[in-house]
């Protein structure tokens, strides 16, 4: 199951039916969309990332109820992952900035990022699985080339051309081409 806002509201109403194995499938899922969320927001190393990940989840879990299932399962899962991260800045008394402060800030313009996430997964349905594989992992989870072909047990190259094919091919299709 994939990681589109239907597939995790899906895993999140069965979750909360009671079907544990729906719930443990959906906080698996959340794992790299909270790493990419944090990499891109927080100056740090991976424990500080790992450990806001991990804070989210159990926050996700423990508020599970308070869900409006109206309302976008993600919208409400950034809420939180905001959450933790001004917590995680207030306890460190760090100064270290944060990336697009006033965004961040904004419910309004995490929504419109839910939805632009969103529009990415459609899109990304377009390119091959492997494509769109290495084109999250590299351009919106923020692995680097190396860290994404070991994550797929490929070579460095084969991530590399299969983003360019990948990115050339959405390119194609957003100007109008038939890729």
């Amino acid at each position: 199951m994939g990681t589109t806002e239907a597939a995790l509201r899906d895993l999140m109403v069965a979750g909360l039916a009671g079907d544990a194995g729906a719930h443990a499938a959906l906080l698996r899922a959340l794992v790299p969309l909270l790493r990419g969320f944090y990499r891109r927001r927080v100056r740090g190393g991976d424990d500080d990332i790992e450990d806001l990940v991990q804070e989210t989840l159990i926050a996700v879990h423990t508020r599970r109820a308070t869900w409006d299932p109206d309302r976008p399962f993600t919208a409400w899962l950034f809420a939180i992952a905001r959450y933790k991260m001004v917590d995680q800045f207030r306890r460190h008394a760090r100064l270290s900035p944060i990336e697009d402060a006033d965004a961040i800030a904004a419910a309004d313009d995490f929504e419109a990022e839910t939805i632009a996430r969103l529009d990415v997964d459609t899109l990304l349905e377009h390119v091959s699985p492997k494509q769109a594989r290495m084109i999250r992992a590299t351009r919106l989870d923020g692995l680097s080339v190396a860290e994404a072909a070991a994550a797929e047990g490929i070579g460095q190259s084969d991530v590399k051309i299969s983003v360019h094919r990948g990115l050339k091919a959405l390119v194609a299709r957003v100007h109008g081409g038939t890729r």
